[in-house]
């Protein structure tokens, strides 16, 4: 099965469902393990997964979204939702799907990449080319603006992009 795991490749997904998600991660209540964090969270717009006999394997998704960096306001694009079915980890599809999602994210305009993840991930994600955001990272939410609990990463999307120093605001719910 290794070998044809290495030969899968992600591709845009035309949709991407609630019973997709209970495909690769089950059908527990709380799937990315986030609900402690007591956030609301958009869903996100372009989707992007692996398939493996006809069962999508692994998935990431992007959401374009309003933020302040520094106290200038711009745009990134939020990476999330990704997730990978536990039968077929530690086989890189996690670095497929982002790559793929990534990819199609370089031509939608932003110059940074943004996600937020528990602390056991970052390691993974740190592999990938992501890196820690240090400063206070706001987000909004249904009572106003509040301090994400979670850790926040962020990815060049331009060769000359830089992250600004500076408290960052997420002017949306959290993707």
């Amino acid at each position: 099965m290794t070998e044809h795991l290495t030969q899968l490749t992600a591709c845009r997904l035309d949709a991407y469902t609630r019973d997709d998600l209970t495909g690769i991660l089950g059908d527990g209540p709380d799937p990315f393990g986030v609900n402690d964090a007591g956030l609301t969270w958009l869903p996100k717009e372009e989707h992007f997964g692996i398939r493996l006999d006809g069962r999508l394997v692994a998935h990431a998704g992007l959401l374009r979204t309003p933020v302040l960096l520094g106290g200038t306001e711009t745009s990134v694009i939020g990476v999330g939702g990704v997730a990978v079915a536990a039968d077929v980890r530690g086989r890189g599809l996690a670095r497929r799907v982002v790559a793929a999602a990534l990819d199609h994210a370089r031509t939608m305009g932003p110059h940074h990449g943004l996600l937020f993840c528990r602390p056991p991930l970052v390691a993974l994600y740190a592999r990938l080319g992501w890196r820690e955001v240090r400063d206070e990272v706001r987000v909004e939410q249904s009572t106003g603006p509040v301090v994400m609990p979670l850790c926040t990463m962020w990815t060049p999307l331009r060769d000359d992009a830089s992250w600004p120093p500076g408290a960052v605001r997420l002017l949306s719910l959290p993707m």
